[in-house]
């Protein structure tokens, strides 16, 4: 019944039997969109806000388990203060709608992974507590938002949370093996913690510091568009692109 659900919704030219079930999103330009129209860069990212909304009713109406969001690096505090601080003040907006409207429509669970220990506005903090509260019974679409994150922050704290097992005697160093670090990472929040599919927009062709660890066998695509004109066809033209590599993970075809 669900299959048939999605089947139905999904644009001409995508199969079912083929859709990622990890899709991540570096959303770049959006401080260049606004240059371009003479406005500050906080319009770049209120634009973005709409996108955001877009491409998470898109992923789950068309059966796409999660959807993970580069939203702000932990190298992103040396832009300037205005910015900064209008982006805290997006941050909350957008984190307010996440049990409203389309997101409790669909049935999106949100959840927020980075250092939140520091920097982040304790009003910020609050509203990401309480929207991962309301929403973490929802049963469709995962909406993994990357918040004050970093690959290498990733990679770090889950070493520290080993080695302090370590040395409490809970693990030998034997034990130390890949899938302990992926259970370790802060992507162990949902059941598919490596994106199948990477998009970043604006035409930049790196991955900035994003999922290091969990990006090793991604298909990566990188459309011209800034991220606030990225729409649903481009969205189908990267899963289209996707939908028609030959998958090997390092030797193993993909089935």
């Amino acid at each position: 019944m669900e299959e048939k659900r999605i089947e139905e919704a999904l644009p001409e030219g995508l199969e079912v039997e083929l859709m990622p079930k990890h899709v991540a999103v570096i959303m770049d330009g959006n401080r260049r969109w606004a240059r371009e129209r003479g406005m500050p860069p906080v319009h770049g990212h209120r634009e973005a806000k709409r996108v955001v909304i877009e491409l998470t009713s898109l992923s789950s109406k068309w059966g796409i388990k999660v959807l993970s969001l580069f939203a702000f690096s932990t190298e992103n505090w040396s832009r300037a203060q205005e910015e900064l601080e209008g982006l805290m003040g997006l941050f909350e907006e957008v984190v307010a709608t996440f049990d409203e409207g389309d997101f409790e429509r669909y049935n999106v669970r949100v959840t927020f992974i980075g250092d939140k220990s520091s920097r982040l506005p304790e009003p910020l903090l609050e509203k990401m507590k309480l929207a991962e509260e309301r929403t973490k019974a929802n049963k469709g679409l995962h909406l993994v938002i990357g918040l004050n994150y970093s690959g290498r922050y990733d990679i770090m704290q889950a070493t520290r949370s080993i080695a302090g097992k370590a040395k409490d005697g809970i693990l030998r160093i034997e034990d130390i093996n890949e899938k302990l670090i992926d259970d370790e990472l802060l992507t162990n929040c949902t059941e598919f913690s490596t994106p199948d599919l990477l998009i970043r927009t604006s035409g930049e062709q790196r991955i900035s510091n994003f999922m290091l660890w969990q990006l090793a066998y991604t298909e990566l695509y990188f459309p011209i568009k800034k991220f606030p004109d990225f729409e649903e066809q481009d969205y189908v033209e990267a899963l289209i692109s996707f939908q028609k590599r030959d998958r090997r993970f390092g030797g193993k075809k993909y089935t």
